[in-house]
């Protein structure tokens, strides 16, 4: 393991790294195992905003295999409060002006892409929480939000449950890959365009997720030839993009992980924290012994 192996570097011991390990611990898995940690927002060992990713780990290391294209966020946490941002962070300037979000928001919409393409004020981000908000605003689920993971969970509430269809996002090669969320959008909107309904899109959309965690857990697999993905992080709290997610992987022959005695969100850090912690402390003594 490379990445993350020091307790000392930013987010070793929080945010994506404990999630996995959180979700692992029930069944027994001390791995490495692939985690696919997304989530809204945790610290990444590179500085930047993490939150929609493919580790190789185990309790006591991680390597990073694969996340999101990074998007800026503008504004900050403005961006999380106000889910419209991203898809303007999205989709830039060039976002057609016919568009139902960009003319819901066509006071701020220049100043907002600006502030995204210059990184003024605008992290880097892979948070798949970020890009199931801008899907929201793409739809017009919901613009603002009153509490965390509004949008999101709306976007599920609308998804039509007997669509199966599934949007494509292509894999970008490379140590670690990236998957291409963009394109789940580019799809959301070329739908909106012609007239289908919201709730086929929002549930393709859902799909098109669980397609792009399936393909990078392959791609893993074949680099490392691991076979036990453990789902982890707040995102899949939504049991739409849970079920089809396991369903994708099982299907490949991957043996999957999922919480049940603890939460998968934010209540369950604490306890990934509390394994890794452990972990090393047996590792350090193993080799003081010999």
């Amino acid at each position: 393991m490379q990445s993350g192996s020091s307790p000392a570097r930013p987010g070793a011991t929080s945010g994506p790294f404990p999630r996995s390990a959180e979700s692992g611990i029930p069944r027994g898995a001390d791995g490495p195992v692939i985690g696919v940690a997304f989530d809204g927002t945790g610290y990444g060992t590179d500085g930047t905003i993490w939150g929609g990713e493919f580790l190789v780990a185990g309790l006591a290391g991680f390597e990073r295999g694969g996340h999101l294209v990074p998007v800026p966020m503008p504004g900050g946490t403005a961006a999380i409060r106000q889910p419209w941002r991203m898809a303007a962070a999205y989709l830039g300037p060039g976002a057609p002006e016919t568009l139902d979000v960009r003319r819901r928001n066509a006071e701020r919409w220049a100043a907002v892409t600006a502030m995204a393409a210059k990184g003024v004020n605008a992290p880097l981000t892979s948070s798949a929480g970020r890009l199931f908000d801008a899907a929201a605003a793409l739809l017009g689920v919901r613009d603002t939000i009153n509490y965390e993971g509004q949008a999101a969970i709306e976007l599920e509430q609308l998804a039509d449950p007997a669509e199966g269809g599934a949007y494509p996002a292509a894999v970008v090669a490379g140590h670690p890959f990236q998957i291409r969320a963009a394109d789940l959008l580019t799809a959301v909107i070329s739908d909106r365009t012609n007239g289908v309904p919201a709730p086929v899109i929002a549930a393709r959309f859902h799909h098109g997720v669980a397609a792009a965690i399936e393909a990078g857990c392959a791609l893993l697999r074949e680099r490392h030839g691991l076979a036990t993905v453990a789902l982890s992080g707040g995102v899949f709290q939504n049991m739409l993009l849970l079920h089809a997610t396991a369903a994708r992987l099982e299907a490949r022959g991957f043996r999957v992980l999922t919480h049940s005695r603890f939460p998968c969100n934010d209540g369950g850090i604490s306890l990934g924290q509390a394994a890794i912690a452990a972990a090393r402390d047996r590792l350090a003594l193993e080799a003081g012994q010999r």
